[in-house]
Parts: structure tokens; C-alpha cells; sequence
């Protein structure tokens, strides 16, 4: 999986990289058709944020997440991407198993 981090008012730097890395290789383990992931960094006072964003069977799937301490906004976006990805996923099961019934007509009855 591609992991793709960008910064607004930081710069991203290694140890950064590596956290965002290893909080994000559970959900790739889980997920392993995910492609990319795109992770944005924003810094303002007394709060850090992480919006991530990646494209799950044909769905955009986002999640947002803030905290005063950097490493612990990394960890809760992990856990919010997770939940998020296995909510789409039971959707799409839903809609596998759901099967489509056909109105039966009187059309063919005897009078």
C-alpha cells in the first residue's frame, strides 16, 4: 500500500513518516486491497490534525481526527480508518446477500 503524506505548517519528517507508516500497516494488513492512502497533516495551535482519505470498492472513505499531541491524532485516524473501512465493507456483503425476489403476477391464474 502506497501511503501518501502531506503537511500543511509542518514539515513531514522521518519520524513522522515512520509513525504514520507503522499505525497504518494493521489496516493494510486487514485491507489488502487498498491501493493508497493519502494523509494530511495540519498544524495549528494547541492542535494537531489528520484528515485520510482512500478509495475502497469503488467508495471514497474519510476520516478526520484532532488531538493536542501529534502521534496520538496518528493512532486515532488508525483506528477511525479501520471502522470505517469495515462498516463499507459489511455494506457490500449486505448487498451480496441480499436477494431479489420477483412479484408474481395472476396473469397466468384460471379465470
Amino acid at each position: 500500500m502506497k501511503i501518501i503524506i502531506s503537511g500543511h505548517h509542518v514539515e513531514i519528517t522521518e519520524g513522522i513518516n515512520l509513525a504514520v507508516e507503522n499505525k497504518f500497516a494493521k489496516v493494510a494488513k486487514h485491507f489488502p486491497s487498498l491501493m493508497t492512502l493519502e494523509v494530511i497533516i495540519t498544524v495549528e495551535p494547541h492542535q494537531q490534525k489528520l484528515e485520510v482519505s482512500t478509495i475502497y470498492e469503488g467508495a471514497t472513505v474519510s476520516v478526520n481526527a484532532a488531538d493536542k499531541e501529534l502521534y496520538a491524532a496518528i493512532a486515532s485516524a488508525a483506528s477511525k480508518l479501520e471502522a470505517a473501512l469495515a462498516h463499507r465493507k459489511g455494506v457490500l456483503s449486505a448487498k451480496q446477500k441480499k436477494k431479489y425476489e420477483v412479484e408474481q403476477s395472476n396473469a397466468f391464474e384460471s379465470p
